[in-house]
């Protein structure tokens, strides 16, 4: 697809505005014009970043007017920093369509020249063309800094204790004056809490019932005792590990102090365990009881959490894994053995935990970003590993908003499944970018003995000062002692397999790519009732918006903003509904392809992590790029201004939620269902 082709009427598309640079000529290029179409780079990743978290492009450039040149000579592309510091050669171009170098700069202009030697590796000639990365739009919002900072709002605090600021991002002191109009809440018990336990496997076999008790725990966090929620009093709660066709009772019992469910995150079960209060089932009241039948029709890696209010409960560590194993054969390749883990994280202040709005979701704009990074609900994770080990990591984003860019520092890695089972072809990959409530299986030998980290790495956008901050976390240590692993996989491990069995089942659908599609759904927003100096910053912030939000760069407007104050929609634009009524209805067996658009035209542009209850879903393209190496997800993170194409099998009869998995957009309305007869 041609990003910069002007947009045709009524069609959706990803935004020219952001992936596409018009070039302009200098004194020297006459009459030559172009455009640069910064397209997606496959992979097993919506969102393609470097391990250091700056995005990659594949750079089109179409060229027109360029004079002839002598023999010997000719054009050349360059894509540089802005102040010229780093210059990358991109190749020959000529007049036409360029398919040039992949780009990874968090801001660039490209350039045009005429070269006499166009196998130099350096600019030596003139430049005919010129023009700007998107990115490149933001700049510092000159006097704003005083005008905005002088509007200052009567500080009440209603007993909230504000919110702890970014490292290295400054905040406007009206920015920093604003509460949110909620009442604050937190878990207060009534006695002392039991410290929680570490997640325990629980294998399950068809048939079988399991217990689940949802109840408070407590840990010790960044110097605060923290009051946490948690299963069986296990944080993450069980491990529940299956046989793909086993069916299961759960029986839930509620000793919080509030309504809750569970819903069984990508599981195709029956509709009426889904775990939707208000859909599915009533809420478990506090006391409560619920029963659940759950089946695994597929082998994956799955988890469970509630569906009311998830801004509270999820954050709060109520959730668990579960892996569904095959009847026969390995899903993965081979590996000496497996760790579980789920990446979360929690907004800790100078007096302990920021609290939640009792009757409303704070942080309604970004989604809640924690600044205490966990691992299994506790930070500082360690393992250990034998030289030569590979081992099998089920990753699991069970974040309210946090898009990860992790990576093991010093091992090899590669990508061999997500969701619902294995990709076609197994990928090396130096990091996993994973949205929340995404999961994706990794393959990694440790080659050497010492230390390797588990890093996420990010590039979080200082809105203030228009520039990039780099934000480093290590989660956790692998200790890699020196004694050689038995049996030593390496022969398997350093060749990149492919699945037949997949292959075979995916080539059924790679004609329905190039088809246009079924249905189209917009992301969007509404605000009403921001204070000024927030809708403001907005304002000018949306000059340009990032593929992701990596990070909390406006930690104190985000957390005043309330869902009473933003409204996130899912809009169908052939009808003009919106999020419930919406409505949509399809046959069982149905194969059907929808279009995602995440919309410009918003005053706060950020991905989102839309989630289909009960089904299951291929990526077929993002972009208009075609997605070359296929698996079935339940959840697909769409960025900024972007276009996902998602085909959906509809094989699971009821009522089922679509929405998006940050907690507080889908608290905030983001939400629809689809019904399948």
């Amino acid at each position: 697809m041609d990003l910069c082709a002007p947009p045709v009427t009524g069609a959706l598309g990803p935004s020219r505005d952001l992936y596409c640079i018009d070039l302009s000529a200098t004194d020297r290029g006459g009459a030559a014009s172009g455009t640069v179409s910064l397209e997606y780079v496959p992979g097993p990743f919506t969102v393609p970043v470097t391990v250091d978290g700056s995005y990659r492009y594949a750079l089109v450039i179409t060229l027109r007017g360029l004079p002839p040149t002598p023999p010997g000579t000719g054009y050349v592309a360059w894509a540089a920093t802005p102040a010229m510091s780093a210059i990358q050669r991109l190749g020959v171009v000529q007049n036409g369509v360029n398919h040039t170098a992949e780009v990874a700069l968090d801001r660039f202009v490209v350039l045009i020249s005429a070269e006499p030697d166009t196998a130099s590796s350096e600019r030596r000639g003139p430049v005919l063309l010129r023009g700007e990365s998107p990115s490149n739009r933001m700049r510092p919002p000159d006097l704003y800094q005083l005008s905005l900072g002088a509007v200052m709002p009567a500080p009440e605090s209603a007993g909230w204790h504000g919110v702890p600021m970014t490292p290295h991002i400054p905040m406007l002191p009206s920015e920093m004056a604003l509460t949110p109009a909620a009442a604050p809440w937190l878990p207060r018990p009534p006695g002392p809490v039991a410290d929680a336990r570490a997640s325990r496997p629980r294998t399950v076999h068809d048939g079988d019932t399991v217990d689940l008790v949802a109840g408070l725990v407590h840990r010790r966090i960044a110097g605060h005792d923290v009051v946490l929620y948690g299963f069986n009093g296990e944080q993450p709660g069980p491990l529940i590990v299956a046989t793909q066709g086993a069916r299961v009772t759960v029986r839930l019992t509620n000793h919080l102090d509030q309504p809750t469910s569970i819903h069984w995150h990508g599981v195709r079960l029956d509709n009426r365990s889904d775990g939707v209060p208000g859909l599915t089932q009533q809420a478990v009241p506090p006391s409560g009881r619920f029963v659940y039948t759950v089946r695994f029709p597929d082998a994956g890696v799955y988890w469970y959490h509630p569906h009311l209010r998830e801004d509270m409960q999820q954050d709060l560590g109520l959730y668990g894994n579960i892996l569904v194993r095959p009847v026969a054969g390995a899903l993965y390749g081979p590996a000496n053995r497996e760790e579980t883990l789920i990446l979360d994280d929690l907004l800790i202040g100078d007096d302990g935990p920021v609290a939640y709005g009792t009757d409303t979701p704070t942080h309604a704009l970004m989604g809640r970003f924690g600044n205490v990074l966990l691992v299994n609900g506790a930070p500082r994770w360690s393992a250990r590993a034998l030289r030569g080990e590979v081992v099998r990591f089920f990753l699991t984003n069970a974040a309210n908003t946090r898009t990860w860019n992790v990576s093991f520092d010093g091992a090899r890695a590669k990508i061999v499944g997500t969701d619902l089972g294995p990709f076609e072809h197994e990928v090396w990959t130096p990091n996993v970018v994973i949205g929340p409530a995404e999961r994706y299986v990794v393959n990694v030998r440790f080659d050497h003995a010492g230390r390797v980290a588990l890093i996420n790495r990010v590039r979080v956008v200082d809105r203030l000062f228009g520039r990039f901050v780099t934000e480093t976390d290590t989660l956790g240590i692998i200790e890699v002692d020196g004694t050689a692993v038995r049996p030593d996989l390496v022969s398997s491990f350093d060749s990149l397999a492919s699945n037949r069995v997949v292959q075979d089942e995916m080539a059924r659908y790679r004609r329905d790519v190039e088809r246009p599609p079924d249905r189209e759904l917009v992301l969007t927003m509404d605000t009403h009732g921001l204070p000024f100096v927030s809708a403001r910053l907005l304002g000018i912030d949306s000059a340009w918006f990032a593929p992701v939000e990596w990070g909390a760069a406006m930690p104190a407007m985000n957390w005043a903003t309330t869902a009473r104050q933003v409204r996130w929609v899912l809009r169908d634009p052939a009808t003009g509904r919106e999020n419930m009524d919406i409505g949509w209805r399809f046959h069982r067996g149905e194969v059907v392809k929808l279009r995602v658009d995440n919309a410009r035209a918003v005053l706060h542009g950020m991905q989102h992590p839309i989630h289909l209850h009960g089904q299951r879903f291929l990526v077929l393209a993002v972009n208009g790029t075609p997605n070359d190496n296929l698996a079935w997800k339940d959840t697909v993170l769409v960025p900024s201004g972007a276009t996902v194409d998602l085909l959906l099998d509809l094989s699971n009869p009821g009522r089922w939620m679509l929405h998006c998995h940050i907690a507080e957009h889908l608290e905030a309305g983001m939400m629809t269902t689809i019904t399948v007869d």
